[in-house]
């Protein structure tokens, strides 16, 4: 799985209006808290408010805040907001996608594999990671020695 920029962005973004709860925060605290490209940093803003994930209120006291608790928005809201569907496969939907011959069960794969993604990314809430306070079944995952072996090249 590869995340954009964008999308590495938009969740630390995310997560650091759930590190702010309820206060409304700047898109200038933002960029300098995560170290995110200012400009960059406005046009993931304006996804994540047209995705439902933060709103905005202009004015002194005004900023950004998410559209609802930490807990209750996943990372993957986070990654369709501004990616659209989790997994891809030439740009169409895995279960879109046909094989022929012996590539047949490709498309079985690709479903499967949106299945773990979803597992987790769903799993997982902009709170939990806010509070470093991952879900048991990501910790577990990461208990396994071979998580953090990179293979193939």
């Amino acid at each position: 799985m590869r995340l954009s920029a964008r999308v590495d962005y938009a969740l630390r973004a995310a997560v650091s209006l759930a590190d702010y709860g309820e206060r409304w925060v700047s898109a200038e605290q933002i960029a300098e808290d995560q170290g995110i490209p200012r400009k960059f940093l406005e046009s993931i803003l304006l996804q994540l408010r047209r995705g439902g994930i933060a709103v905005s209120k202009r004015g002194p006291e005004g900023g950004h805040q998410l559209a609802r608790a930490g807990d209750l928005i996943s990372l993957a809201d986070v990654i369709r907001a501004v990616d659209g569907p989790l997994v891809g496969v030439r740009g169409e939907r895995p279960e879109a996608v046909a094989y022929t011959g012996s590539a047949t069960a490709l498309t079985n794969v690709w479903v499967a594999l949106r299945v773990n993604e979803r597992n987790i990314l769903e799993s997982v809430s902009l709170a939990d990671v806010a509070t470093d306070r991952l879900p048991d079944t990501v910790t577990e995952l990461l208990e396994d020695p071979d998580a953090w072996v990179i293979r193939g090249a």
